[in-house]
């Protein structure tokens, strides 16, 4: 038992090092609210990279990262590579924000928007023309997000529980709701399930005293 647990934790170090090595970018915020887990954000303006795919939550993001990726490893007019940034960004398209509850029961098919920041170094005109014509390139303007961070698996239920949660605390704060949920993923899938960085994202309409 004591070997297996050594050899998890160097496992861990090694890939936590392999991580931070890669050195990827990630979106740039200032933190203007902590409570506990939640936090209220201050997103600066940001270029994304993004595609609209139908299917269930984990599906559909299977889908649109091998397209985004594709783009990014070279898969457009200029065949430039553009280099990998932190999160990859889902959201339901066009879905209606309720602060009671999580929806129950969901289509079986759904459209949702999966985008990949670009790096900060490029503008929306110097950036290579996506080959594919699902993938668009936007330009997002400075906003400000409620937030949860949580580890675990890329499940639906692990999604579901934690905007819940994020949707109870906006309530609860008197905060309004400007935007749809965004499910954010910062790390590669051989990161184990218990070291991943996933978080909600909200976008907000509230002053700060």
């Amino acid at each position: 038992m004591k070997h297996f647990l050594l050899i998890t934790i160097v496992t861990a170090l090694i890939i936590i090092g392999a991580i931070n090595a890669m050195a990827i970018e990630e979106a740039k915020y200032k933190v203007i609210k902590k409570d506990n887990h939640f936090e209220i954000r201050d997103y600066a303006t940001h270029i994304i990279a993004e595609t609209v795919v139908e299917g269930k939550l984990k599906d559909a993001g299977n889908l649109a990262f091998k397209k985004l990726f594709r783009y990014i490893s070279g898969d457009n007019r200029s065949r430039d590579k553009v280099s990998m940034t932190a999160p990859v960004s889902q959201k339901p398209k066009g879905e209606k924000i309720k602060m009671t509850a999580p929806v129950a029961q969901q289509r079986d098919k759904e459209s949702w928007v999966v985008s990949f920041m670009m790096p900060s170094s490029y503008t929306i005109e110097t950036l290579p023309e996506p080959e594919d014509i699902e993938v668009t390139l936007r330009q997002v303007p400075a906003r400000r997000m409620a937030s949860v961070r949580y580890s675990g698996f890329w499940s639906e239920e692990g999604y579901l529980l934690n905007k819940a949660e994020l949707e109870s605390w906006i309530h609860r704060m008197g905060f309004t709701v400007v935007g749809v949920p965004i499910w954010a993923r910062y790390n590669p899938p051989f990161m184990p399930w218990f070291l991943r960085r996933n978080e909600i994202l909200i976008p907000i309409d509230v002053g700060i005293d």
